[in-house]
């Protein structure tokens, strides 16, 4: 059976009101392993992962078996706690699908039920990936080799987007979102009476040093053309007005639409965080950690051929977007494999991540009408 639209509602509304965090994602693992059994199983092959439990591989044999076409969802929620007031609102307390992984893995199951009762020209692998927002599940996936007997020759994904209509498709050719680095460090000095300043080493003085030099790396080291985010959003240190901080801790985030801008702002970072820790004669601990979280590079030729398709569809409202400072660890995916990321508008008047952010879901059905008919066109190639 070919999933209807009621059907890929009432699972949506299951999957958002029992959100899992990254690599806890179990209950869901097992209720989308629930509905791809009761497809036809004729042409689909299931693989589960050892070294990530949570994660589901579906292929679905082509007549041919000359090339392998990927299709990435992710599956996993946020620590946030939902006040969408929806009659379906996530029953787990302090989680919820805030990010709309849950329409992201609805739309993957229309497509999957579509191809289990159409057989596809070639091979088609549906992956099922746990932890996106944290701990880099694809890069945890490709590097556990769980791939390698059906690896994509090249590779698709999307992320919903309130700012679009429901149901439109937005693309753009090049890099659709930034890469990603968490900045964390540690200021050491000594602590001490306010009254005696000169017996202590004030760590509120070195971290604030540390902040104002950090504005001046997209300013001074970046391409204007290019451009580029460093947010510092958490600082901490001391505990009261009259006792000089012996510590400070600061977290932020590079954000940079190459990867080589990417590090280069983490080379700038390291050589602040040096220069502040031989001005105040503190010690500094810095850890920058960017793991999977690559630019998303659209490859050139297969995104343009997605475009001209969903451009040349009546019934597909397509949008050329701009790129986003967001992140996504499909980075590393596409960085191994060529293939496109894409956009599906939700049309909600709250972002991505927020308490509020309820998807319109009339997204899901026009979603995978576009994506359904996408993957027929390029695997008749």
């Amino acid at each position: 059976m070919i999933l209807t639209t009621e059907e890929l509602l009432t699972i949506y509304r299951h999957l958002h009101q029992f959100p899992e965090l990254g690599l806890e994602e179990f209950k869901t693992h097992d209720y989308l392993l629930s509905i791809i059994k009761q497809m036809p199983q004729q042409y689909l092959s299931i693989k589960e992962v050892a070294a990530l439990p949570t994660a589901l591989l579906v292929k679905v044999a082509g007549q041919s078996h000359d090339k392998m076409t990927g299709y990435r969802t992710d599956i996993d929620a946020l620590p946030v706690s939902e006040q969408t007031g929806l009659p379906y609102s996530s029953k787990i307390e302090g989680k919820m699908h805030a990010c709309g992984h849950d329409i992201h893995m609805t739309v993957a199951l229309g497509v999957l039920s579509y191809f289990a009762n159409h057989q596809p020209n070639s091979d088609l692998v549906f992956i099922f990936q746990p932890s996106e927002e944290n701990h880099s599940g694809g890069m945890q996936l490709y590097q556990s080799g769980a791939l390698d007997e059906w690896m994509p020759d090249e590779i698709y994904a999307l992320h919903d987007n309130p700012q679009l209509p429901a149901g439109a498709i937005g693309c753009l050719n090049g890099t659709l979102f930034a890469g990603t680095c968490e900045i964390h460090v540690d200021f050491n000095g000594k602590s001490g009476h306010a009254a005696y300043p000169h017996d202590a080493n004030d760590m509120v003085v070195a971290a604030s040093a540390f902040v104002m030099q950090i504005q001046t790396i997209v300013s001074r080291s970046v391409d204007p053309i290019e451009g580029g985010v460093v947010t510092l959003g958490h600082l901490s240190a001391g505990e009261t007005g009259n006792v000089i901080a012996g510590h400070a801790h600061i977290d932020g985030t590079i954000r940079a639409l190459t990867q080589v801008n990417n590090q280069q702002m983490q080379k700038r970072v390291r050589a602040i965080a040096q220069g502040v820790a031989l001005a105040y004669g503190c010690e500094v601990s810095l850890q920058l950690h960017q793991g999977g979280y690559l630019p998303v590079e659209n490859n050139a030729a297969i995104t343009a051929d997605f475009m001209d398709y969903m451009q040349s569809q009546n019934d597909v409202n397509f949008v050329e977007t701009k790129p986003a400072m967001t992140g996504e660890d499909f980075g590393y995916l596409i960085s191994k494999i060529p293939g496109t990321m894409f956009w599906l508008g939700v049309d909600s008047p709250y972002s991505l991540h927020s308490e509020k952010m309820a998807p319109n879901t009339d997204a899901i059905a026009a979603g995978v009408g576009a994506i359904t008919g996408y993957l027929e066109h390029r695997l008749a190639e």
